[in-house]
């Protein structure tokens, strides 16, 4: 009744601004220079070049936009292929209300 499993390894405070890690913000930033520098060379660009000019910018952003369920689509993306091409064994620990009424049995025996 109500237990909860909360992962065991909750990092949302050490990243940056509580969605992104350092390469997350990498990949969008050269994802958005390489579009800008592409807008300052093409200037008379038709409507189907400036969606190919803003493609940079629109995959990297996609890689790395929060979802609800997990970190990032990159994750994922990159959780997809490990599990196809290294072990498939997974190791986790979480909390749980039923952990911590055995912790207190134990302690009071």
């Amino acid at each position: 009744m109500n237990n909860f499993i909360i992962p065991a390894n909750t990092k949302k405070s050490q990243l940056i601004l509580g969605f992104f890690t350092p390469t997350d913000l990498i990949i969008f930033g050269t994802g958005v220079s390489l579009t800008i520098i592409l807008l300052l060379f093409m200037q008379n660009a038709s409507f189907f070049e400036l969606v190919l000019i803003l493609l940079p910018a629109l995959v990297t952003g996609f890689l790395v936009m929060p979802v609800p369920n997990y970190h990032n689509i990159l994750q994922l993306i990159t959780n997809i292929v490990n599990f196809y091409n290294g072990r498939r064994n997974y190791y986790w620990r979480g909390w749980c209300v039923r952990d911590e009424y055995e912790n207190e049995i134990k302690r009071q025996k």
